[in-house]
């Protein structure tokens, strides 16, 4: 069978394709740990869920405008003014069946071939395979933990030319848990719009960010041309929704509209009584979301403290997100029980064989020199994993 030439090089999404080795491997038997999921360990809030319900009973479960419809637009509106200082439409909304669906619908509407779009890596993989499937180019920036894995100024406008029609930036960040800081997305929201660029700000994990800080999303900082600017978030984190699938984008009413007509003729709308829940999502009461964080904070100081008193390991303090990103390159060259360790691949390969772990190889996120740790599990597995890791480490040998 000949397929499309633009399936060439796309497979399954790494991230979750580590979750499913570990269940089939949990199916067969092996007691396995699994770090690679990418989603909150809590239950949907409640009144969320019985939200959906009622919508469900009262019948709300026919088509809707492919947009969404007008109550979660405006729910949306309002959370977008009162959380980050942002004035919008409600013509200037679209609702997706998730971020990512959001992302692939924008990339189709805004990339041409051959259209550059800045990538600081590490970033989540699925960007990356999105703007190839728009035939545009990704360009790659990288960032080490030296650098807090930001991108500075100086090597963003060294690498902008003519044919730049875009950047991402995901603050915070998957895989790594960076967050920029308010001054430092100020000198790139200028020289985008000095140079005429646009800026895609993927803020899905806004609301879990420690340490007592406080995210800017760089939308915030483009007033000057904020035609320029298209914001992109969803429920999956903040709600723990990720199954729900819904999502949205903020921006100018040229780029919405197109967006909302492109996904007419694809999944036609969201989910119906999923916007119904979105709603009560957004308007509802929100201490769940705080009660989350304050457990995801706790993870990380424990997970980074663990990580880094391994030998042969080092670890980014993440800022935000549920996210570990240690270096392990300090273990390439060594033997495990199944074998040499080379590369991000490898070591995670060896790390599952071995010891029951599953991790995502930081190689398709763009950095080789590392692994990605979902903390976004209990604290008992937690102690597990983190256990058999480090007896993983001290039985490498030289």
């Amino acid at each position: 069978m000949a397929l499309a030439r633009r399936m060439a090089g796309f497979t399954e999404s790494p991230t979750l394709r580590v979750s499913t080795i570990a269940r089939t491997l949990r199916a067969q038997g092996r007691d396995v740990v699994d770090f690679g999921s990418g989603e909150p360990d809590f239950d949907t809030p409640e009144h969320i869920k019985h939200a959906a319900v009622k919508a469900l009973r009262d019948g709300f479960t026919k088509y809707t405008t492919p947009s969404g419809i007008d109550e979660l637009k405006d729910a949306i509106v309002d959370k977008l003014n009162r959380d980050n200082g942002l004035c919008y439409r409600r013509e200037q909304i679209v609702v997706s069946c998730g971020a990512k669906h959001t992302l692939h619908n924008l990339a189709q509407v805004l990339f041409d071939p051959g259209d550059e779009v800045i990538l600081p890596s590490p970033y989540w993989t699925t960007y990356e395979t999105i703007i190839q499937m728009a035939e545009a180019v990704p360009v790659i920036i990288p960032t080490t933990e030296h650098d807090g894995f930001r991108v500075s100024l100086d090597r963003l406008r060294s690498r902008l030319t003519p044919r730049t029609k875009a950047i991402v930036l995901n603050s915070p960040s998957n895989p790594t848990g960076s967050v920029y800081s308010r001054d430092e997305l100020a000198a790139i929201a200028e020289l985008a719009m000095a140079r005429g660029v646009y800026v895609i700000a993927d803020d899905i994990y806004e609301k879990i960010i420690f340490d007592g800080r406080v995210q800017t999303s760089i939308i915030q900082l483009m007033q000057e041309a904020p035609e320029l600017g298209i914001l992109v978030n969803g429920f999956s984190k903040t709600y723990a929704m990720t199954g729900w699938r819904l999502g949205y984008a903020a921006g100018a009413h040229e780029i919405v509209a197109a967006m909302g007509n492109y996904q007419s003729q694809t999944t036609s709308n969201p989910t119906s009584f999923v916007q119904k829940a979105g709603i009560e999502a957004l308007r509802g009461p929100q201490d769940a979301v705080g009660l989350m964080v304050q457990e995801f904070e706790q993870r990380r100081n424990y997970v980074v403290e663990r990580l880094n008193a391994i030998e042969g390991l080092s670890c980014f303090r993440a800022m935000g997100a549920f996210y570990a990103f240690p270096n392990v390159s300090g273990t390439y060259g060594k033997r495990s029980p199944s074998g040499e360790i080379t590369d991000s691949l490898s070591f995670a390969e060896q790390l599952l064989q071995t010891a029951g772990v599953a991790v995502v190889p930081g190689v398709v996120f763009g950095d080789d020199r590392c692994i990605r740790l979902s903390f976004a599990t209990s604290m008992e597995q937690l102690h597990d994993g983190l256990d058999r890791l480090e007896q993983f480490a001290k039985g490498l040998q030289a």
